[in-house]
């Protein structure tokens, strides 16, 4: 058993270092997914933001909201005329940490995790690739219906650019300006 146990929800302060640990996450699920998927290899250099979202960036914000899950997005600048799947949905397991394991967690292909499952979902927004990453984000969440409507009404938290890091994009009012 994962330290911490299983639980519905974790109360254990998320931290910049566990940030660093899911951007290694979100690096291999980005490596899996160009080698399964050759045509989208026009998207690996159009990466604009890593972004921990919903319940577990919102416990980040405010240390009270736990965790269940861990749901990382990374957002893409859309290349025209190349489809990149917005349902595409990775999975992966964050590992033994102090978050233990979500108790109702069924095995995914066969295998239980040890630790919290992270999702690991994707979008491509209207931008050059040279856009400005946060406002990219922020000019999603703001505009558009469906999923940035339930992203909205947690937290996003950036993890990648690197300058990034731990920085509360979402809500605007936590955000530095």
């Amino acid at each position: 058993m994962a330290p911490g146990g299983g639980s519905d929800r974790s109360y254990a302060p998320m931290t910049v270092e566990h940030l660093k640990h899911l951007d290694k996450i979100a690096k291999q699920d980005h490596r899996e997914m160009f080698a399964k998927n050759p045509h989208l290899a026009v998207y690996r250099d159009r990466i604009l933001l890593v972004a921990l979202c919903q319940g577990a960036a919102l416990h980040y914000v405010n240390g009270t909201n736990g965790v269940k899950d861990i749901d990382v997005y990374t957002f893409y600048a859309a290349v025209p005329g190349v489809m990149l799947t917005p349902r595409r949905h990775g999975v992966a397991d964050f590992g033994e940490s102090e978050f233990g394991y979500w108790s109702n967690e069924k095995p995914i292909r066969g295998t239980r995790f040890v630790g919290r499952r992270v999702d690991l979902l994707q979008r491509s927004l209207t931008v050059p690739p040279d856009a400005d990453p946060v406002k990219a984000v922020r000019t999603w969440l703001q505009t558009q219906g469906g999923t940035p409507e339930f992203l909205r009404q947690k937290a996003v938290v950036g993890i990648w650019p690197r300058r990034y890091l731990g920085t509360v994009l979402w809500p605007v009012d936590k955000a530095p300006r």
